[in-house]
């Protein structure tokens, strides 16, 4: 009586995942060539002002690599303004002393932590308004930068005429775990985000982007109000591409990882614990939509790894189904971490990706809704 309802179940199954198979195929492919098409070389040397924003929150074992990577410019009118965000480290005392050395640097204390606010926003917020450029250059702690990268960001900007880039840098992975979490930051231009949309609609949705490397114009973040409405945010560069969308700006996201590099988490449970708190602020913090796309992400993105098994260990006829799913799949991920500059074999821990990401899910619902929040750099957030 179970085996003809199996049957039906999955005879219902095999269109639905046979499209979104083909479906993410297409989509990941057409946004590597839409990303590829829009990112022109770094090639200016002059011209506006740009800031380079740096926030900094018990970053002692980044300061000076990213730092010195900055100082190292082709592109000869800029600034770097560095928040040190209360740290309880030794970023401080680094800071100044790489302040003292070179008089484009220019630090500041972060102000206590305003009400209604997280700390990253608030920071950026802060330093936004000490800028002299005309171009914000928001970046990470944890980031390395080429001697262009300054110089492709202003080139970008202008050949575009755009109002807010951002994109790719380029990802370190020093461990499996490190490995099948920060791939996830593939996941929303390979299944989710058609990018070519984004010149032809206004809607935020189609836009996106990552808080490595964020360049907006001054006077547009000012129009906007800066990251005053995005102030209650943990995904808030995801948000702010959205809102500048929403607000009839032009954004763009492009490739930058021959110009930036970035180790995000030094480990599995870090990177959990980053990407992570970000999850459930994503979907709108709406418990529906969270439990749908976990669902979702069960039963068509990762069942069909184990059931090719299932059904080969049981000489099912579906077994043929399943391993076209499956290579389809791999193959997306393989095309993916091939753009990345990533070993090509990483195409096949789709699996552990996605059930990995169901996990996650589940962790940044629970650890919101309990009220346990997420501590990050030593400070809760969510």
């Amino acid at each position: 009586m179970l085996q003809p309802v199996l049957d039906f179940a999955i005879r219902l199954y095999f269109p639905i995942l046979g499209v979104l198979a083909l479906y993410f195929f297409v989509l990941a492919t057409s946004n590597i060539l839409e990303i590829r098409k829009n990112t022109k070389p770094a090639e200016l040397i002059d011209g506006p002002m740009v800031s380079v924003l740096v926030p900094m929150r018990n970053e002692e074992h980044n300061v000076e690599i990213c730092i010195n990577s900055l100082r190292e410019q082709t592109y000869r009118n800029y600034e770097i303004l560095i928040i040190d965000d209360n740290s309880t480290d030794r970023t401080l005392e680094l800071i100044q002393k790489m302040a003292r050395e070179d008089t484009r640097i220019h630090i500041y204390q972060g102000m206590p932590l305003a009400e209604g606010w997280f700390g990253k926003p608030y920071a950026m917020q802060q330093l936004a308004r000490e800028a002299r450029g005309e171009i914000l250059m928001f970046t990470d702690a944890d980031t390395v930068h080429s001697p262009t990268s300054v110089s492709w960001t202003v080139t970008n900007m202008f050949t575009l005429q755009a109002d807010l880039i951002s994109g790719f840098t380029g990802q370190v992975f020093k461990s499996f775990g490190e490995t099948i979490v920060g791939s996830l930051l593939f996941f929303m231009t390979g299944f989710i985000i058609p990018l070519w949309m984004n010149k032809f609609s206004k809607m935020g949705s189609f836009s996106t982007a990552v808080g490595q490397f964020i360049a907006i114009k001054k006077e547009v973040f000012d129009q906007i109000g800066g990251y005053e409405p995005l102030r209650h945010k943990t995904t808030e560069d995801v948000y702010l591409a959205r809102y500048v969308k929403e607000m009839g700006y032009k954004t763009f996201f492009l490739d930058i990882k021959g110009h930036i590099q970035c180790r995000m988490y030094p480990g599995y449970t870090a990177a959990v614990e980053g990407i992570g708190k970000n999850i459930y602020d994503f979907f709108g913090k709406n418990p529906v939509i969270v439990s749908i796309v976990a669902v979702l992400v069960l039963l068509f993105l990762f069942l069909p790894a184990p059931m090719f098994f299932v059904s080969l260990v049981r000489g099912s006829h579906w077994a043929l189904n399943f391993i076209t799913i499956d290579f389809i799949y791999t193959l997306t991920w393989t095309l993916l971490f091939l753009d990345r500059q990533q070993p090509w074999y990483y195409g096949f821990l789709w699996p552990c990706i996605f059930l990995n990401l169901f996990y996650m899910i589940i962790w940044s619902w629970f650890k919101t809704v309990s009220g346990q929040g997420f501590y990050w750099k030593d400070r809760l957030v969510g």
